[in-house]
């Protein structure tokens, strides 16, 4: 679905960006992972080489609110491929702090990678999609939607997110870039699969479709907005959440 297309995927060493990454691969794309340190982006590349050694993929670590540091990565992706077609803007970081507890530097943190990061790499990018006609697509949340109960930084994120997201779909259309999001809710990550059962089964009982779900359920959502079979969507926030939006 992806065959001859260029990708990158910020925060894509683990979880649900490292099935995002893979997802691209097993559909012919070139993709380049962006992780926070050279020690996860080169494991990340070495699992995947280990899957498949014909994976054409590569990595950086440039912090994602650098813009020196950003521009150099895209312009030399741009000059090992030729072009860039497709940006995922999936790494970020969450919280249940509660507001008494919250600190200002966790805000900053929270609002350096969930937001600045994301309006920094798609307003770098903007000039290479521009020539590809390409996609721009961002890692959002079920509690952009509803909120939560702690940790009031991660939500206001999310819902930050989304409107980065439809009003980059308007701003851009004209130049035939489309820019969507998907809004995960409860998935098998490593912190989910953690929880004790306890836990565990009575968030089950809260989603409709009556089970948790897998990296992989997203990647395909990813997958689907990133091809040409969503070439008429754009400003979307999809759900992929098992119904479970209570």
């Amino acid at each position: 679905m992806l065959e001859g297309k260029v990708a990158i995927v910020t925060g894509g060493t683990k979880g649900i960006g490292f099935s995002i990454v893979k997802k691209f691969l097993d559909n012919k794309a070139k993709v380049v992972l962006f992780g926070s340190r050279k020690e996860t982006v080169d494991k990340a590349v070495e699992e995947l080489k280990k899957i498949n050694e014909n994976y054409d993929v590569m990595s950086f670590y440039p912090n994602l609110t650098n813009e020196e540091e950003l521009k150099e990565c895209f312009l030399n992706i741009n000059n090992i491929y030729g072009h860039i077609d497709i940006l995922v803007n999936n790494a970020g970081i969450s919280s249940h702090t509660k507001i008494e507890d919250f600190s200002v530097s966790e805000y900053d943190k929270i609002s350096d990678l969930n937001i600045k990061s994301v309006f920094m790499c798609s307003k770098l990018i903007v000039p290479y999609l521009k020539e590809s006609k390409g996609v721009i697509l961002n890692t959002s949340s079920m509690v952009s939607i509803h909120g939560q109960q702690s940790g009031v930084m991660y939500p206001a994120s999310k819902f930050a997110v989304n409107g980065i997201t439809k009003s980059l779909a308007r701003e851009l259309a004209h130049e035939g870039i489309r820019v969507n999001a998907v809004a995960p809710g409860v998935i098998e990550t490593d912190m989910v699969k953690a929880l004790p059962k306890e836990m565990i089964e009575p968030l089950i009982k809260t989603i409709p479709l009556g089970r948790i779900g897998q990296p992989e359920d997203v990647a395909n959502a990813f997958l689907f907005l990133a091809s040409d079979m969503a070439s008429y969507i754009t400003g979307v926030i999809l759900s992929v959440d098992g119904a479970a939006r209570n």
